[in-house]
Parts: C-alpha cells; sequence; structure tokens
C-alpha cells in the first residue's frame, strides 16, 4: 500500500561545524522546528560540556530532546527512534517542518532509515559480565574482541564507546551475526520519512579544528569546570561520565596533570571524534555536503535552501 512519506531535513557533520545555526536558519526559512540527534546534549545539567545550544542560538525555534533526561536515567538508540519519530509526526501534524541536527550518527541513521529494534535479543546477564571486563581489562581488549567478531562494527568505534562494544559484542553472542547484519534484516519495512541530508564540513580541515580548540576555550570561561567536577563525583551511569568534554579533566581533579594539559587533552579529543563523525556520515549516500569555508554564510544558507526545497519540493521564505 503506497503512503505519504513525512518530509524532514536532517543537518549532520562533525562537532563544532556550524549545525546549530544552519538548523535554526532553515527551521526559521521553513517553518520547522528543530529535533537535537545529540546522544549527549540529553542530559540535564551539561549545558557547556555537551554544547547545548543557547537561547539566542535557537533564534526563538522550539528544540526538542534536549536537557530532559537525568544522568542515572538509561537512553538507548532505539529509545531515541521511538521519541524523535513520535516528535517528527507531531510535527507534521502542525504543518511544521522537523529538522534534525546533530553529530551522533547512530541515532540519525537508524531513525531516518527506518530501523527496527523490537526483535533484537539482549541478555542482562551477559552485559554485565561484558561490563565488568571492560571494567577489569579496560575496553580495548573488549574492542579487540570485536574486531574478530565484527570487524566493521570495530572499525567505527573507539575504547570510549564502551556501551556500544558492549552491545555490539551482547548482539555477535547472542545471534551468532554483525551488527551490519542485523541492521540490514531491520530495515525490512520502507522508511515513513523523505529524508533531505544537509551534510556541513570543511574542506580545510585545519579552520574546523581551530573552531573545535576556540569552542573548549569558551567552554572553559563558561564553567566547563564546575560541570566536570559535578559529573566526576556522580556515582551513576558510566555512560554519561565518559562524556568528551569532561572526563578530560578528571587526571587535572587528582592532581595528576595541569589544567593546560587536561585543556589540550579535550582538544585533541574532540579532534578525533569529529573525524570519526566525518567517516560516519561519509558513508550515507544520500548527504549533500557543503564546505563552511568555501561558501561563506549567506551562499551557505542559500545552497542549502535551494537542497532543501528542491529535494522535498516545498517553498520557503527567502528572508
Amino acid at each position: 500500500m503506497a503512503y505519504e512519506q513525512i518530509p524532514v531535513v536532517a543537518v549532520v557533520g562533525p562537532t563544532a561545524s556550524g549545525k546549530t545555526a544552519l538548523a535554526a536558519e532553515l527551521a526559521l526559512r521553513f517553518g520547522g522546528e528543530v529535533i537535537s540527534a545529540d546522544s549527549m546534549q540529553i542530559y540535564r545539567g551539561l549545558p557547556v560540556s555537551t554544547a547545548q545550544p543557547t537561547p539566542e542560538e535557537t533564534r526563538g525555534v522550539p528544540h526538542h530532546l534536549i536537557a530532559f533526561l537525568d544522568w542515572d536515567e538509561p537512553f538507548s538508540v532505539a529509545d531515541y527512534v521511538a521519541r524523535a519519530g513520535a516528535l517528527i509526526r507531531e510535527l507534521h501534524a502542525r504543518g511544521k517542518l522537523p529538522v534534525l541536527a546533530g553529530g551522533t550518527g547512530l541515532y540519525v541513521s537508524s531513525l531516518l532509515h527506518n530501523v527496527s529494534f523490537a526483535e533484537e535479543p539482549r541478555d542482562d546477564a551477559l552485559r554485565r559480565e561484558l561490563e565488568r571486563r571492560a571494567e577489569d581489562e579496560g575496553a580495548q581488549a573488549l574492542l579487540s574482541e570485536l574486531a574478530a567478531l565484527d570487524p566493521e562494527t570495530a572499525a567505527r568505534l573507539s575504547p570510549r564507546d564502551v556501551k556500544r562494544i558492549v552491545r555490539a559484542l551482547e548482539l555477535c553472542r547472542l545471534t551468532g551475526k554483525t551488527m551490519a547484519a542485523l541492521r540490514e534484516e531491520s530495515r525490512r519495512e520502507p522508511s515513513p520519512y523523505r529524508a533531505c541530508w544537509i551534510g556541513l564540513t570543511y574542506e580545510d580541515r585545519s579552520l574546523l579544528y581551530d573552531r573545535i580548540n576556540r569552542r573548549v576555550t569558551a567552554m572553559l570561561e563558561n564553567g566547563l569546570l564546575d560541570e566536570a567536577r559535578c559529573l566526576m563525583d556522580f556515582g551513576g551511569a558510566a555512560t554519561v561520565r565518559q562524556a568528551i568534554g569532561c572526563k578530560e579533566f578528571y587526571p587535572y581533579f587528582r592532581g595528576e596533570c595541569t589544567l593546560e594539559e587536561a585543556a589540550d587533552t579535550l582538544r585533541r579529543e574532540t579532534r578525533r571524534y569529529a573525524k570519526r563523525q566525518l567517516t560516519w556520515f561519509r558513508r550515507e549516500e544520500e548527504v549533500s555536503w557543503l564546505s563552511r569555508d568555501k561558501l561563506g554564510e549567506a551562499r551557505l544558507v542559500q545552497e542549502a535552501c535551494s537542497i532543501v526545497a528542491k529535494k522535498l519540493e516545498i517553498a520557503y521564505n527567502e528572508g
């Protein structure tokens, strides 16, 4: 049976590439609202370390799925797909264009490709065993084990992705299949979304890295250390405690390095994260890439609007 697909815009790319600004601009031009696709911005009390958009950056556009979860509450990609999907349907019913904005590739891809998680098995005892091993042996040991079973998934992860390493190993053990094979099997139903992907990048990678370095400096000026100290003292969920932006300062609080050394570590880890994000989104063939350093702000917005209007066949306010 034929059905109408809901139009959705997805603004993706590496951290510090300007996704928030473009998403807000597109929402204003097309009469939309923004849905965050960031796995760390979901937590309350971490506006600086997770780079949650400020009121000035949102420009009056409603933003959803930001700062709604306590630190000790679990939240999976399946939870995101369910919540974001419900929001998309609600916005569409109100005549609003849903605009996804974020750099968590697994969230965006799973949502827009209509990945189903209902039939994926789980074994809580096995998961706890793997989590204990990660603590005792280190995440790298588990990642090496995963590489032997599912090299494609392992190549996309780093030792910091403990939760995802554990889940991938759990699925391999329970099903004998790789994550990619399971995801492909889960796409039996066509996507309910007509998606327009806009990817932001820099042809001169050094300019992106400079933006990252300046962002870290601004975060330190705006209270990053207070958030990091609170998170280090928090005894709850390991996922949020290991978020990039806070954990790099734990050695500083323990007197194991200087503040500048900790800040340099954060800059380096954020640059590495940006590389992984670019690698992930480069695999999405539907992404229309726009280079900020080649287009300039005004032309970039114009190009993005033209792409959205053509792909989704909708008009916009030219501003």
